[in-house]
């Protein structure tokens, strides 16, 4: 069908992918006219819009604006501006293209298998991920650079701070601005520290963290009842081979031997 919407600000982010037909949308002054493999920021979270559209079809990422700061820069304790997208289309081919793939790939392989269906720490981390391609495909006022402030941040009290934060609370849906707020640094702070003195970064040892409470689930588990899908799930592993490829690097079996030998 071919018709014309208005609408008042959404409060949220729309990134689309236009795969058939034709769309014309007009906001914050300006207006764009998509045709079919064009990547496109639809919605700002606070302005209105006008959109035209003819047998249109679209593939479209509905995202809350505060994961963006979830991913990107954030000080904590101090008032500042919020990340925000600051443009309409990605800022290269390439980027459209890496738009495409992590949406598939999201689409596809995390969200698409029912059994994920129920486990927050999946969905969480999909949402993120998306997020943080958002920052990578289009522009954006976040900082990615380190500070003076942010490398005199980066020590050893940082890291302790930030690692007793992920034990204490791997179960739950953490972002890197938490782990960040938790230390009482910059996400650019903590993720400095961690190289520096660690060698990975927040997010590897998180998700070391939660492999260590997997294999303790494993351990307690009754066979008849758990699966190691089951398990995976729980702690974020949306694909139960890539979970038992990186279980074996770390403890030399399979999760399935590790559940069996209870």
């Amino acid at each position: 069908m071919s018709f014309t919407a208005i609408a008042g600000p959404l409060g949220v982010l729309a990134f689309g992918q236009l795969t058939d037909g034709l769309l014309a949308s007009r906001s914050d002054g300006s207006e764009r006219r998509l045709r079919p493999g064009d990547v496109f920021l639809g919605v700002q979270p606070g302005h209105p819009f006008r959109a035209t559209v003819e047998n249109t079809q679209t593939e479209t990422a509905i995202i809350d604006p505060v994961l963006l700061s979830q991913v990107a820069d954030t000080e904590p304790g101090r008032a500042q501006q919020p990340v925000r997208i600051t443009g309409y289309e990605p800022v290269s081919p390439q980027a459209a293209r890496q738009w495409k793939d992590t949406y598939t790939y999201v689409r596809d392989c995390v969200l698409d298998p029912p059994e994920t269906a129920g486990y927050p720490l999946v969905a969480a981390d999909a949402a993120r991920l998306l997020a943080a391609t958002a920052l990578a495909v289009f522009p954006n006022n976040a900082l990615t650079d380190p500070t003076i402030e942010d490398r005199r941040d980066a020590h050893p009290a940082t890291v302790r701070r930030a690692v007793a934060f992920i034990r204490d609370n791997a179960h739950r849906d953490i972002s890197a601005a938490d782990i960040a707020g938790a230390a009482q640094v910059t996400i650019r702070a903590v993720q400095l520290a961690f190289a520096r003195h660690l060698g990975t970064t927040p997010r590897a040892y998180l998700l070391r963290v939660r492999l260590d409470c997997a294999r303790q689930d494993l351990l307690a588990a009754d066979p008849a009842r758990r699966t190691v899908a089951g398990v995976a799930y729980r702690w974020g592993f949306h694909s139960p081979s890539r979970f038992a490829v990186l279980y074996r690097q770390a403890y030399g079996v399979l999760p399935s031997h590790t559940i069996h030998q209870n």
